[in-house]
């Protein structure tokens, strides 16, 4: 089966649905098919491309083109900075660099011969493609994670992982082409990329990107035909304000209520979230875990149980299992372990570095996600953390960060909450909030914090120390970084 068959089969989708919109811009599969075919002729003899993912069509067009070509294609994040775009570029090593006309490139790109992408190529009679189906095993799309220990690192995604992983997704979603995706993720990621718009196009649906994320955006579209909402904590949480108080929207409500799915991924959503918007709409978010480097791995089933605090099971082809430190089973099935999958949607290894390939993967093709979780009694992964930042081992415990955050928020005086572990004399590592209070003239005393997380969980997971900030450090998805948090 071709990676997106709706594009190349003349009995796919009507010419005339519409694929992607972005604002007032939209392409329908004759467009989309048409504009994608002409810039594979042009790019065939490429051997690498780099994509500028800003949030407009021509991106969409770009990655169709290369997949079409069998060119692998970069995907490069227009607010990186000066040294770590030059870090990926020459790593990397694409001869071309695909973007709209009126992007201006900065200089790290000024060696690559520039493409510019054009979207209006009329709409020929639909006819399958000229184009030869690459290798499931062929490389597709080299990803760069966000490296928290040295530069980033480009993992290389076969077609095979990315049909695996949304494949699995329509199984577990029931995702059809009738359905209608809404997002405003970035598409240099794979949340954005592959599953914002590469699913939709797999299917045959449609996919409309907010171009930049607002709640009156989600409104306009959902109400207009949207089935499927994705999205990250950080734009789940300004939907839940936007949900409270006397000036909540009821339209927001009701066109949340009407949608067939809303996701959440990328970090956790806080349970407090996950409650606001339940009690608002009457639907509730469910989750998702994935990496750059495995694509999806588990999810909520859209006929499943939607539990807050949970990521679902492993998806169809996915196998999961929970390790202690030194790679061994767990003594306690009970207990957190590391997460470590093994299936179809794994990538084939970081691009010029087998040695991080080699210690990501274990000799029998288990990856180390570095993940914490423990898993429900019926196959549900509770994520707790990185096992780098969100496990923290106190008094002769295991406690995970998610669980005191959730806590945390759970109190009136607590608008954000991060929780790491510092070095302890006596305890190992104690426990240290991060708050951005509700009201900052006047935040919750730090006896009260940890009194409330003391009886909502247990005496040993309070937090033996509370720094207050404006704000906590993000990511382009809304991840805390809590590397950035320090005494």
């Amino acid at each position: 089966m071709p990676l997106l068959p709706a594009l190349q089969d003349p009995a796919g989708p009507p010419a005339a649905r519409e694929a992607v919109r972005f604002g007032e811009q939209s392409l329908n599969y004759a467009q989309l098919a048409a504009a994608a075919d002409a810039l594979a002729a042009r790019i065939a003899d490429a051997g690498r491309v780099a994509v500028w993912a800003a949030p407009v069509p021509e991106t969409v067009v770009a990655v169709v083109a290369a997949l079409r070509a069998g060119v692998p294609a970069v995907p490069l994040n227009p607010k990186t900075g000066e040294r770590e775009l030059a870090h990926i570029v020459a790593d990397s090593a694409p001869s071309t660099v695909l973007a709209a006309a009126d992007d201006v490139l900065p200089p790290a790109l000024a060696a690559l011969t520039r493409v510019d992408v054009d979207v209006d190529t009329g709409e020929p009679a639909r006819s399958a493609s000229s184009f030869a189906e690459p290798s499931p095993e062929s490389p597709a799309l080299i990803v760069y994670t966000s490296g928290t220990t040295g530069p980033p690192k480009g993992a290389v995604l076969p077609r095979r992982a990315i049909a695996a992983t949304l494949d699995a997704l329509e199984d577990a979603w029931r995702w059809t082409g009738d359905d209608v995706l809404v997002h405003a993720l970035p598409l240099f990621h794979v949340h954005g990329l592959i599953l914002g718009v590469l699913g939709p196009l797999r299917r045959g649906g449609s996919v409309r990107h907010l171009g930049r994320f607002s709640t009156e955006g989600v409104t306009r579209e959902l109400e207009s035909g949207g089935t499927m909402l994705f999205g990250v904590p950080t734009m789940y949480h300004r939907i839940a304000e936007a949900l409270a108080g006397p000036s909540a929207s009821d339209g927001l409500a009701k066109a949340l209520a009407g949608a067939r799915l809303l996701v959440s991924g990328s970090a956790a959503l806080p349970v407090h979230d996950h409650e606001r918007i339940a009690a608002a709409t009457g639907r509730r978010v469910i989750e998702r875990y994935g990496m750059t480097e495995t694509l999806m791995n588990t999810g909520v089933r859209a006929d499943g149980e939607p539990r807050p605090g949970t990521v679902g099971a492993p998806l169809r082809g996915v196998e999961l299992r929970l390790v202690e430190e030194d790679g061994s089973a767990l003594a306690d099935p009970a207990s957190i372990g590391e997460i470590q999958v093994r299936g179809p949607n794994l990538f084939t290894g970081y691009l010029n570095r087998p040695d991080a390939t080699a210690a990501a993967l274990t000799a029998d093709g288990w990856f180390r996600t570095g993940d914490m979780a423990t898993l429900d009694p019926d196959g549900y992964v509770r994520i707790v953390g990185r096992k780098a930042t969100d496990l923290i081992k106190s008094g002769g415990h295991k406690i995970g960060a998610g669980e005191i955050e959730n806590a945390l928020l759970d109190h009136p005086g607590v608008r954000e909450a991060a929780v790491t572990g510092e070095p302890d004399p006596d305890l190992g590592e104690r426990i240290v909030a991060w708050v951005v209070p509700a009201d900052p003239s006047s935040p919750p005393p730090a006896d009260e914090l940890a009194g409330h997380v003391a009886a909502q969980l247990s005496p040993h997971k309070r937090p033996r120390t509370v720094r207050y900030l404006d704000a906590l450090p993000r990511n382009d998805l809304g991840k805390i970084m809590k590397r950035s948090l320090h005494g």
